[in-house]
């Protein structure tokens, strides 16, 4: 059966400027494009230069007048997650958008960031958080909307306290649920203190369902050499328009949390159609998981002990 296309409004972005992680390729790759074509002046930090001139050509492909930047930036590394603040502080442009998409899914065998913390909890969640940080004057200056990109996982599993780095036992999907499950927490409470502290800075969360993206395929640098079973069940399934969303329809819900004029702070959008896996993108319920203010602030006070970054009280 033919799937029925998915799509949604993005409105004139014209004199924005707008920071996507991971936009190298997959979902965000599509944002950075939608951005694009929209006006928007769209930074692409990338850890790998080859992909991201790529992927400025892909862009400039669908939208030649593209407005496009690209930047250093490897999310494992808190130097260079500093060097990027320190650049973007340096020029002194606001930001309005940014979209925290980057990730890296369930390597089989315990890796470690260059500060030695657990690779996904270190990526996803305290690479981004120590982002956030470093551009906080330029967000606070765009009264930017920032969108944090967490996943169907933060509804499993929890947050391992005693052991946030998984050094006594590792598993894998545990810690990619821990590591979604504290970003969407830091994003939640990201929005809390933005609206007690006045930043002006509207914080959220998208989710983009299951699909055919790059996450499970093979990715030698984390040591998987071939697809996952598991990616190529999603493969077939998406193309077969069963359940699943593909990697079009996965990237709309961060492109509404981001550019939505009726989207809000403290949300929590993702796929409309059955279990939230695919179609077009709403708002939906926050995961239990996510609702503790505790649990965020226990987060975040731990996420500024291991990074060494802090954020003002006002």
């Amino acid at each position: 059966m033919p799937r029925k296309p998915t799509d949604i409004t993005v409105p004139d972005l014209c004199g924005k400027r707008a920071v996507v992680t991971g936009a190298s390729d997959g979902i965000g790759l599509g944002l950075a494009t939608r951005l694009a074509a929209a006006g928007a002046e769209v930074l692409l930090p990338v850890r790998n230069p080859r992909k991201g001139e790529a992927a400025v050509a892909r862009i400039r492909q669908a939208a030649p007048h593209a407005k496009i930047a690209l930047h250093s930036l490897d999310l494992s590394s808190l130097d260079s997650v500093a060097a990027l603040g320190e650049t973007l502080r340096e020029e002194g442009l606001p930001v309005h958008i940014l979209v925290n998409n980057a990730g890296v899914m369930t390597p089989p065998e315990r890796q470690t960031t260059a500060d030695g913390f657990e690779l996904q909890f270190g990526t996803n969640h305290l690479g981004h958080f120590a982002l956030v940080a470093h551009l906080l004057p330029l967000l606070r200056a765009g009264q930017a909307r920032v969108t944090s990109q967490i996943s169907v996982a933060a509804n499993q599993n929890g947050i391992n306290w005693q052991d946030l780095n998984w050094e006594r036992s590792y598993n894998g999907g545990r810690a990619y649920s821990q590591s979604k499950i504290a970003f969407g927490l830091f994003g939640l409470e990201l929005d809390r203190r933005s609206r007690a502290g006045g930043w002006g800075i509207t914080s959220n969360l998208a989710h983009p369902g299951v699909a055919p993206t790059s996450l499970l395929a093979a990715r030698p640098e984390i040591g998987r050499d071939r697809d996952t079973l598991g990616v190529r069940l999603i493969r077939t399934l998406s193309a077969r328009g069963i359940l699943l969303g593909t990697v079009e329809s996965a990237k709309l819900p961060a492109l509404y949390a981001a550019t939505g004029t009726d989207a809000r702070g403290a949300r929590l959008y993702g796929p409309s159609g059955p279990g939230h896996l695919g179609g077009p993108p709403a708002e939906q319920r926050l995961y239990s998981r996510l609702g503790g203010a505790e649990d965020a602030q226990r987060i975040w006070a731990a996420s500024e002990e291991l990074t060494k970054v802090t954020f003002p009280d006002s």
